[in-house]
């Protein structure tokens, strides 16, 4: 079994939603995201950057790391928050809310303390999903 499989294996213990492909693909694009957030300056991707910090310090989470040396959990909230729903597909990670999304980064990553935090700092939207 490779570590992609493992990790998504890990990230649906966790109660992941999101699918395989577009898991493997997210993570695949976390290297070049990574250079665009740091060295372009485009205004949708600094406002999710922003959006993630502001989650992150709502729910007590502390982002690690300088300006040019990018958390993983930024990174993938940006892929994530980008993405668009694919025609024809009915569920979309594109539809859920932005601490949704983080919430899914934070499976994606295994960072478990994290979620828990997360969660605990946003008691009224849920969190559990059905895969159906």
């Amino acid at each position: 079994m490779s570590g992609a499989e493992v990790g998504y294996r890990c990230y649906l213990e966790l109660g992941g939603i999101i699918n395989e492909t577009d898991f493997r693909s997210a993570i695949g694009r976390m290297p070049d995201m990574c250079r665009i957030i740091v060295f372009e300056n485009s205004g949708s991707i600094q406002s999710r950057v922003g959006q993630v910090r502001e989650i992150a310090k709502y729910s007590g989470i502390e982002l690690r790391g300088p300006e040019y040396i990018l958390d993983p959990r930024i990174v993938l909230y940006v892929i994530l928050r980008g993405d668009t729903r694919p025609e024809g597909v009915k569920y979309h990670h594109g539809q859920m809310s932005d601490q949704r999304i983080f919430g899914e980064v934070l499976r994606m990553l295994g960072d478990v303390d994290s979620f828990d935090k997360l969660v605990k700092a946003h008691p009224h939207i849920s969190f559990e999903y059905k895969r159906g």
